[in-house]
């Protein structure tokens, strides 16, 4: 039945866009994994050591196959998640982390290959284990558009492989209940798969709906066992059998627990006593499971009495080093007061000290500046002494030349009234003289005239 359904889905067309490439839906760098398994993941020495080494799609295929046990995300009791609510707990995956699953380490290790279409078709119609093929179908919910997973699930929905799901065991479901739980449900264990938008998930949970339930192989056998018995009650079984299996109400569960019966009634007493062995061994199985769990809680429980027992004596250490602390902390304070003043004084002291080194400088200063400024004033004062002397030298020189220019002038206006005395004397001799002449030439030419006359 299996490999007939993996044929089916061999011969369909691929989803999605045509060719070899497949299409990433979402974020390409986180595959869009949780972001606490996603840090697990990268920070995990499984991941950065021993997958470093894988380099092709057949070596981690062939470790897939020898590695992995089950598609949980984190591996059994490495997670604790006891106490904590809402956000911090159960689902989400986002309150502690633990030890990250091998599964999850070589899914995303699968997702750094960047897979083509023919090698997740190989992935999800591998023939050595069911794990593998999980794995693929996990990488087509996580990477693939929500619009084609149904395209992709769609031939494997009644697929009869029986796989383990959970870590420790205990949790065997078929390959197409998990896909329809990958399909109709959000979470997975202790993680969320991507959302698939409200008009996908519409379209998808009414295809589920309206396609037709296949019998499974284990009801087809019980039917035909019931169809062998002798006489016409066999054939009566027969029909109401075919009867009630075409009717919708019917249970499935109904129906094998009565063919079981009938069987046990064909078969006789031996096949009472292996079943109630069977059921027997089946009821020790459980009762060791619910023993282990009684003891690990038991173990869980213990530990957090001893944490609590480790906190209450570390609260109480705590105190108590808060009171010798206060105590010593009022000495150290008185301490440090002492301290404080003393080391007060003693800055007061440099302070004074500082203060009267900077008067005494200062007043140096002061006085040097004085002594600078009088040997100025005297050096000037000299100078001026100096340059008066030679102004009333100069001053000297020149009155003694002016009094000889003077002395010179008065001179010269001497010689020059002596000399102009002079020619006025000669003048006035010489007009005395013509003044004389022309007397003399009037009274002659008077006498002249006198004579005449």
């Amino acid at each position: 039945m299996a490999n007939q359904l993996t044929a089916q889905a061999v011969s369909k067309t691929a989803p999605g866009k045509h060719g070899n490439v497949l299409p990433l839906w979402g974020n390409e760098k986180t595959m869009n994994l949780n972001p606490m398994i996603l840090t697990n993941v990268l920070s995990s020495p499984y991941f950065k050591v021993q997958l470093y080494e894988l380099k092709t799609y057949h070596e981690v295929v062939d470790e897939i196959y020898f590695k992995v046990n089950h598609v949980e995300p984190w591996e059994k009791g490495s997670r604790k998640t006891a106490g904590q609510t809402g956000m911090c707990g159960g689902v989400r995956g986002v309150g502690t982390g633990g030890i990250v699953s091998t599964a999850f380490c070589l899914l995303y290790k699968l997702f750094t290959l960047k897979l083509t279409r023919k090698q997740l078709m190989g992935l999800i119609t591998h023939s050595d284990s069911p794990y593998i093929r999980a794995l693929g179908f996990m990488y087509i919910r996580y990477t693939q558009p929500p619009a084609d997973l149904i395209e992709w699930y769609d031939g494997f929905m009644d697929d009869e492989e029986e796989l383990d799901v959970k870590a420790g065991g205990g949790c065997v479901m078929t390959i197409g209940e998990m896909l329809r739980s990958f399909l109709t449900k959000l979470e997975w264990f202790s993680t969320l798969f991507p959302r698939i938008p409200v008009p996908v998930q519409k379209a998808i949970d009414q295809q589920m709906k309206s396609r037709p339930r296949k019998v499974t192989q284990t009801e087809a056998v019980e039917e035909e066992a019931t169809n062998v018995e002798p006489g016409g009650q066999g054939e009566r079984h027969s029909s109401r059998s075919s009867r009630r299996s075409q009717s919708p109400k019917r249970s499935p569960k109904r129906s094998r627990s009565r063919s079981h019966h009938r069987e046990r009634e064909r078969r006789g007493p031996s096949f009472d006593r292996e079943l109630e062995r069977e059921r027997d061994r089946q009821r020790k199985e459980r009762d060791r499971g619910e023993r282990d769990r009684r003891r690990s809680r038991s173990a869980d429980r213990n530990q957090e009495r001893r944490e609590r027992r480790k906190s209450r004596s570390g609260s109480r250490d705590r105190r108590t080093e808060r009171r010798d602390k206060e105590r010593d902390g009022g000495e150290d304070r008185n301490k440090k007061k002492d301290r404080n003043h003393h080391k007060d004084r003693a800055s007061e002291r440099e302070r004074s000290r500082d203060r009267k080194n900077r008067e005494d400088e200062r007043r140096h200063k002061d006085d040097r500046d004085r002594q600078r400024d009088e040997r100025k004033a005297r050096r000037s004062s000299k100078s001026r002494s100096k340059e008066k002397k030679h102004k009333s030298g100069d001053e000297k020189s020149r009155k003694c030349e002016r009094s000889h220019t003077r002395e010179k002038e008065r001179d010269r206006e001497r010689d020059g009234e002596a000399r102009s005395h002079k020619r006025s004397g000669s003048k006035d001799r010489s007009h005395h003289q013509h003044e004389s002449s022309n007397d003399y030439s009037k009274h002659s030419e008077r006498k002249r005239s006198r004579s005449i006359d």
